[in-house]
């Protein structure tokens, strides 16, 4: 067995309310790629953190050659030779390529200016090295795709001999011809001893370019082995891991009438030819991998991106919402999936989140009347389990999946008739989670409709009455009856392999 380049071992760290890691261990070895797969929600981004100095963990150790390092700051990571390459990359716009690469460690003049020649100079080596001979160091980066800044952001890991790479999600936003230009670049890494963390829920990418994996559930680690002697179906299983069944509430809903009719929509780069129902009193899944167009599906019917063509359809009459205050107006409002941005006002206290779509309510005349506003943000937050100190606590304070909690009250107090939560229970735990699938349950019971986007497989499938798949901005399937359906299925399904490459599989 080779030594480990890089060992954690029993990482924990807790955020209010949450347990984002509980006692996790990871090994990269150098010239192998090393998979961590999970679901959302099980730790692999908290782990980033904490391997790139953003998070300290609350124990555990972290060594690189066998000496334990203590990473206090993003800083000390870079100096450790560790750096990340994220699915949007962290870099300046406004700056050279030149000035990317070299951003903070650039070479001085005997006066202790920057050597402006030298590092350009520098630039274009590691450039031509790694077969990026078409980028012109000098270019601002704004003027790059996101193919080439990716390629920028791993010129800057060999402009400081990083010995451990990160790769969180590199493909999500490549064409093919472009996964295929990374992966060559990650074999060049390999073959100069670089231990290289590739985070992807693609599997195809994982069997093509990775050596070993590495399981996250809920934040504590699962499994771990090559994938060489490793199936599939096997590492979905760890994924997964308990019986769907046996953690979602029971549900006697009569689902009624089709409420909301989506016919042909249309839009130039995200998504064409959608087409699906939804019923009075039916919780829809939709389900695909990174990329397959979900979100921008539903920001669409939210009236966040403008269709190209196409009809929504609610009870029986056409809408064509241009803004999301028309989407409200008609009766359906969308929880997103960045609650940090689109979600929540992280600067007004919980009370004021939840109240602001409704502030008819709340208000008589001119005056906002405090305690309805309280009396209805208790109301929501109590049914979904918030966990703060006080209503009146700053949203911001607050842990992600506590924020999460708040932007589903926000809406469900405007008491719409349609709802669509994109990953309702993203970072949230697991105690938390049951809450918030006993208050679906509960809506659709009162006869309300939801949308459920979501990359959580036992969450798709014990919360769905029917599911909607998608695969790079196309409906591949609507599963009408789940009872049969299994995790490996779904994946199968969503991915867009055949039985044929399925039956391969399991071989």
């Amino acid at each position: 067995m080779p030594t480990p380049k890089l060992t954690l071992q029993n990482i924990c760290k807790s955020f209010p309310g949450v347990k984002a890691l509980d006692g996790v261990s990871l090994e990269l070895y150098a010239g192998q790629v090393t998979a961590l797969i999970g679901e959302n929600g099980a730790g692999k981004s908290t782990l980033v953190k904490v391997l790139t100095g953003i998070h300290q963990p609350e124990s555990g150790q972290i060594a690189i050659d066998g000496k334990p390092i203590k990473l206090s700051t993003a800083h000390d990571a870079f100096g450790h030779g560790i750096t990340a390459i994220h699915q949007e990359t962290v870099l300046f716009d406004e700056l050279s390529v030149a000035e990317n690469i070299y951003l903070g460690h650039a070479p001085k003049t005997k006066w202790g200016t920057i050597n402006w020649r030298e590092m350009r100079k520098a630039a274009r080596i590691i450039l031509d090295e790694m077969g990026a001979e078409h980028i012109d160091q000098n270019t601002l980066l704004k003027e790059l795709g996101i193919a080439n800044k990716h390629l920028v952001a791993v010129a800057r890991a060999m402009s400081i001999d990083a010995q451990i790479v990160i790769m969180d999600e590199p493909t999500a936003a490549l064409s093919h011809k472009e996964i295929e230009d990374l992966f060559t670049l990650i074999e060049h890494l390999k073959s100069q001893g670089k231990a290289i963390l590739f985070i992807s829920h693609k599997f195809d990418e994982i069997y093509r370019i990775a050596d070993r994996f590495t399981v996250y559930r809920d934040g504590q680690m699962v499994g771990s082995g090559l994938l060489s002697d490793t199936k599939q179906t096997e590492i979905i299983q760890l994924m997964v891991g308990r019986a769907v069944d046996q953690i979602f509430p029971d549900r006697n809903t009569q689902i009624g009438y089709i409420l909301l009719k989506i016919e042909n929509l249309n839009h130039p780069t995200e998504f064409a030819n959608i087409n699906f129902d939804l019923k009075k009193g039916e919780i829809l899944g939709f389900y695909g991998l990174v990329g397959a167009g979900r979100s921008e599906v539903m920001q669409a019917l939210f009236g966040i991106t403008k269709i190209s063509s196409g009809k929504i359809i609610l009870d029986g009459k056409v809408i064509n919402p241009k803004s999301p205050a028309d989407a409200i107006e008609a009766g359906i409002v969308y929880v997103p999936e960045e609650r940090g941005t689109q979600g929540v006002v992280t600067d007004m206290p919980i009370f004021q989140n939840v109240s602001l779509p409704s502030l008819r309510k709340t208000s008589k005349g001119y005056f906002i009347k405090m305690a309805e506003e309280f009396k209805l943000a208790r109301e929501f937050t109590t049914r979904l389990d918030l966990r703060a100190s006080s209503l009146s606590q700053q949203t911001g304070t607050l842990s992600g999946g506590n924020q999460q909690k708040i932007v589903i009250a926000k809406w469900l107090a405007t008491n719409p008739d349609v709802i669509i939560l994109d990953e309702p229970t993203k970072g949230i735990d697991i105690g938390s989670k049951a809450a918030v699938h006993e208050f679906m349950a509960e809506l659709v019971e009162q006869g309300l409709s939801v949308i459920m986007v979501s990359s959580e497989l036992p969450e798709i499938m014990g919360m769905s009455d029917r599911i909607v798949v998608m695969n790079e901005g196309h409906i591949i399937k609507i599963i009408e009856n789940n009872a049969d359906l299994t995790p490996e299925k779904m994946l199968v399904i969503a991915s867009g392999m055949d039985e044929t490459q399925q039956a391969g599989d399991a071989a």
